[in-house]
């Protein structure tokens, strides 16, 4: 008597499992890549430890804790300006050589919005703009 073998070896693969696993990464990678990238400025806060240095600041914006703007160009003076006339100020001097950086000195006790609007500024102009901070270490 012959006996015959009824299990025969399927060639085929599932490809369910698969699938799980494709949306398991696909949903890894959609999570991690919010993550990764916050909605927020990045500014330094008004002490830091950073030393960085800029060698050609071509004009110092300023603000006080009144909210005054003033603007210097190299070494000189300072010299009140009105917050409305800063961006045709700024766009002349750059205008005059446009590799250099503006260095913005902000009171750390002034409204974030004053900040923000010489940000905006730089951001709409493209300009090379450097937040001072004052050095952790003087108290």
């Amino acid at each position: 008597m012959a006996l015959k073998k009824r299990n025969k070896i399927e060639a085929s693969f599932s490809m369910a499992s698969m699938t799980d696993i494709i949306f398991l990464l696909l949903l890894f990678f959609v999570m991690s890549s919010t993550m990764s990238s916050p909605n927020d400025i990045k500014i330094n806060l008004p002490q830091s430890k950073a030393r960085t240095a800029t060698k050609a600041v071509v004009a110092k914006v300023s603000i006080n804790e009144q909210g005054q703007y003033f603007v210097a160009i190299g070494k000189g003076k300072s010299q009140a300006i009105v917050p409305e006339q800063l961006e045709s100020y700024l766009m002349n001097l750059v205008a005059q050589d446009s590799t250099t950086y503006i260095a913005l000195n902000a009171d750390q006790n002034i409204p974030y919005k004053n900040v923000v609007y010489v940000l905006d500024i730089a951001n709409q102009h493209k300009l090379k703009i450097v937040i001072a901070t004052q050095s952790a270490e003087k108290k």
